[in-house]
């Protein structure tokens, strides 16, 4: 028998989420039969990101709407395969999965809709989760922002596990970099620690008035990480041919309201503005490259990586809520507590 804790969706929040939208399931099962080509994975840790707000939102307004009453699914797990019917994945293998918060999951790596990524046994899983995130920043600053040594390049949710690694990409390319975060401590991790030329706190200065002083020759690239009133400062001091890279819009996703749009779209029509959302999906292909940019820089020192680690599966919702009270710093990944998560290849 397997011991299996899961976090349900118990229902659809009306404004921000809560507590009692969750509920807390654990029970007994059998030990699954497998089918060929199904594989049993232990899920150890679990990333905890803003974008999985929408997915508890109903149909319509999500494009990976949860069902209610199925467990929470999460961006990313670190996982380990404890039953295999899939000659690719022996038992012991470590992978990268679209998890869902419970101990245990059934996978078929061939049909599923999201990769079920194994893992070299050099490379540990606190790092391999690090990647997700670092090629998130990498292709959407570099291929969507196209910076250009010596712009002005802008990021909101400068202290975030992507806008930390956007920042610090941007100087690597030769940019001037401000960073756009809330409150003191987190301004001052965006300077001193990711390098940001300097930073504004949203929650105590007016964006668009210090943007104007920073950016007097207006932004050129700005990776929006947030959406709502920080893009609207943002487009008010855009450069003329000014690139938006739309990653996330999360002032909008603690609500079953719709992200709202741009107050003036005259000023992207008369600067030559290109905005354009992206996804990671479509650049898989090119995902080895990212990578070995990525652990090249890592090594140099010229990339940080913070996770802001959590212990505990029964600590889940609590941790993912306070993504939207800005109460993390850096990555936010919990840990289920088990204890053979001791085994080094999991730090």
């Amino acid at each position: 028998m397997l011991h299996n804790r899961q976090w349900l969706l118990k229902s659809r929040p009306k404004g921000a989420l809560r507590l009692d939208n969750f509920e807390f399931c654990e029970q007994d099962i059998p030990e699954p039969d497998l089918k060929q080509g199904q594989i049993l994975v232990r899920n150890l840790m679990f990333t905890c990101a803003a974008t999985m707000r929408t997915w508890i939102n109903a149909p319509g307004h999500s494009n990976r709407s949860i069902d209610l009453g199925t467990p929470i699914r999460g961006t990313a797990g670190g996982s380990q395969v404890v039953k295999s019917n899939h000659p690719r994945f022996p038992v012991g293998t470590r992978v990268m999965i679209l998890s869902l918060w419970e101990d245990y999951s059934v996978l078929e790596p061939d049909t599923s809709p999201m990769p079920v990524l194994a893992q070299p046994p050099e490379v540990k899983i606190i790092e391999a989760m690090r990647n997700l995130n670092s090629c998130t920043a990498y292709f959407g600053l570099l291929r969507v922002g196209q910076p250009q040594a010596g712009e002005t390049v802008v990021v909101s949710a400068a202290g975030s596990s992507v806008g930390s690694m956007v920042v610090q990409i941007a100087k690597i390319a030769g940019c001037r970099v401000i960073g756009i975060a809330g409150g003191h401590d987190k301004c001052d991790l965006v300077v001193k620690e990711f390098g940001a030329d300097a930073a504004i706190d949203y929650k105590h200065e007016n964006v668009s008035a210090r943007l104007k002083e920073l950016c007097p020759k207006g932004v050129d690239v700005f990776f929006d990480n947030v959406g709502g009133d920080i893009l609207n400062a943002v487009i008010d001091n855009i450069a003329v041919k000014g690139r938006v890279a739309v990653c996330g819009q999360v002032a909008a996703y603690d609500s079953d309201a719709p992200a709202p749009g741009l107050r003036d779209m005259m000023k992207v029509i008369y600067r030559s503005v290109t905005i354009r959302g992206f996804a990671m999906n479509e650049f898989m292909q090119d995902a080895d490259t990212a990578r070995a940019d990525i652990k090249r820089w890592t090594e140099e020192g010229r990339l940080k990586h913070r996770e802001d680690i959590r212990i505990g599966f029964e600590n889940l919702p609590h941790a993912f809520m306070g993504l939207f009270k800005g109460e993390n710093m850096g990555t936010l990944i919990v840990k289920s507590g088990e204890p053979d998560e001791g085994n080094p290849s999991f730090q």
